[in-house]
């Protein structure tokens, strides 16, 4: 009896010798929410060739992990629950090794990324104290994704999921948060925000470089860094950085130094502008996981391309959706806010481009929608601090498009124009209400030129439900028009529909000047 005792000891340590550790990405957890309606897939890895079982919400689920080990389960469709369950993923039996999820709602989940102003916390946005005290919702659950750039597919990453509350909150995208906390309010449904965003982030770096190649615009910026790429030694800049310094901290003792001690050389190379860093980086860990839609803000470093920028954009959509492989899903994006000084004159403007180009995505690609923010930015600050009217515009989008509820949405947009003598009429499509111009009676950021194409400030009319006039009289034959086209524009057109206003999108009805073309 001894002997077989031992044996079986022997026996058991072999089996779980012979059994690897069941391990999933961290975008599967304890507090995670699954989307409803949605065949969610569950992967992650396991011994090779391995049967495993995943139980969850009454029903197991029984896969094969294949000779490297890969385990993909999908999960059948659940409707909205706001009642916890636990997820059990084992190897069946009495076998070592068994994942135990708890907490984990069925729910709407969003992504939420971009650049800096993605990025920024509700501690640093307006009331963000009041904001951080009502950020108790234990059935919104957060998780972000940490800043990896690389030029290696990543498949896993630090972190967990969380419920909201003022200390996760806080820390938070204020405009993740203000939209996904209100979005949790309204439809009363566990709710899944994935922050992955990076603040100074390029479009490019969010693509595929076999994508950027694809696009002659895109593929001029990818060109400019595979040439930086055969030159860049970060450990040569770094190492003539350090003789630097010692000759710096030298000439400090012997009190010769002049200003401040040489700076460390910025490797490139792992940072979020070089083509495909962040796909590789934060996005990829988490593609594939069940979502709704993405929420999007991102744009000032990509002004200097702003050309560019209106097949990059819509080339960075595409590439999302086909590597998710979930059809179309919804895509939300920020406009530029007004930003830099104001114009004292019309004149051209790379970041009226890029507002341009973000707008002209619309016709190119299905469900999405713009938020138009050009009455909420800050001229002397990138960030603006009021996030939750950004929140609120891009909400208005998800609920009318996602959601059924018959809320104002849809900034105007230029439809036509018509020349009538000395001045031009304007047409404007998606106004739900009646043109409307804010604090003052007349419209302000309108400009027009005749034949010689030099734009001077015009004086405005409403004329009707949605139209506008427009003239100058030191231009009797105009040809051209420009609404709020700069930097920072004065400018005050929007829909009225009772209580809601959303301003009219920027436009140009020239292309006179692309100024960024080839850059």
């Amino acid at each position: 009896m001894k002997k077989l005792a031992v044996l079986s000891v022997i026996c058991l340590g072999a089996v779980s010798f012979l059994w690897a550790k069941i391990s999933t990405p961290s975008i599967f957890g304890s507090n995670m929410v699954l989307q409803r309606d949605h065949a969610c897939p569950v992967w992650g890895w396991a011994d090779p060739n391995s049967s495993v079982s995943l139980t969850f919400a009454g029903k197991t689920y029984d896969a094969k992990a294949d000779k490297s080990g890969n385990l993909r389960i999908t999960l059948s469709p659940l409707e909205a629950s706001s009642d916890p369950k636990n997820m059990i993923i084992s190897y069946g039996g009495n076998l070592p090794d068994t994942l135990v999820y708890e907490n984990i709602l069925v729910g709407e989940v969003w992504l939420c990324s971009g650049q800096s102003n993605m990025q920024w916390a509700i501690n640093r946005s307006d009331d963000a104290d009041l904001e951080a005290l009502s950020a108790n919702h234990p059935n919104l659950r957060l998780i972000s994704v940490p800043q990896v750039g690389t030029q290696i597919p990543q498949n896993n990453f630090k972190g967990s999921w969380a419920p909201a509350s003022p200390d996760t909150g806080a820390s938070f995208s204020a405009v993740g948060f203000l939209f996904g906390s209100r979005l949790h309010q309204i439809l009363g449904v566990p709710v899944g925000l994935i922050n992955n965003a990076w603040g100074g982030s390029a479009c490019e770096a969010w693509i595929p470089r076999d994508k950027l190649r694809e696009n002659p615009l895109s593929r001029t910026y990818l060109k400019l860094w595979e040439d930086k790429e055969k030159t860049y030694n970060y450990e040569t800049l770094y190492k003539a950085y350090e003789e630097k310094l010692f000759q710096w901290q030298a000439d400090q003792k012997a009190g010769k130094a002049q200003g401040r001690p040489p700076r460390k050389p910025r490797n490139d190379m792992i940072g979020q502008h070089r083509p495909a860093n962040l796909y590789q980086g934060v996005l990829s860990p988490i593609i594939g996981y069940g979502i709704k839609g993405a929420i999007w803000y991102q744009g000032e470093t990509n002004a200097g391309r702003g050309y560019a920028y209106r097949e990059t954009f819509p080339l960075m959509i595409q590439s999302w959706r086909q590597a998710w492989g979930q059809g179309d899903f919804p895509f939300y994006w920020v406009q530029l806010a007004d930003f830099n000084k104001e114009s004292t004159e019309p004149s051209d403007s790379d970041w009226a481009e890029l507002r341009e180009s973000q707008t002209l995505t619309l016709d190119k690609l299905k469900n999405l929608g713009e938020a138009v923010i050009i009455d909420a930015g800050e001229g002397r600050d990138i960030h603006p601090r009021n996030k939750q009217i950004v929140a609120k515009r891009l909400l208005r989008h998800a609920l009318a498009k996602d959601y059924g509820h018959p809320v104002p949405h849809q900034s105007p947009r230029y439809k036509s124009m018509e020349i009538k003598g000395d001045k031009i009429l304007l047409s404007f499509e998606s106004v739900d209400g009646s043109l409307y111009s804010f604090d003052t009676r007349t419209p302000t950021g309108f400009s027009i030129c005749g034949e010689n194409q030099k734009f001077v400030w015009a004086e405005a009319k409403i004329v009707g439900k949605d139209k506008v006039e427009v003239w100058a009289q030191s231009v009797p034959s105009p040809v051209a028009v420009r609404y709020a086209w700069a930097d920072n524009p004065s400018c005050n057109l929007y829909d009225k529909i009772g209580a809601v206003t959303l301003p009219v999108t920027p436009f140009r009805t020239d292309n006179f000047s692309l100024t960024t073309i080839g850059k």
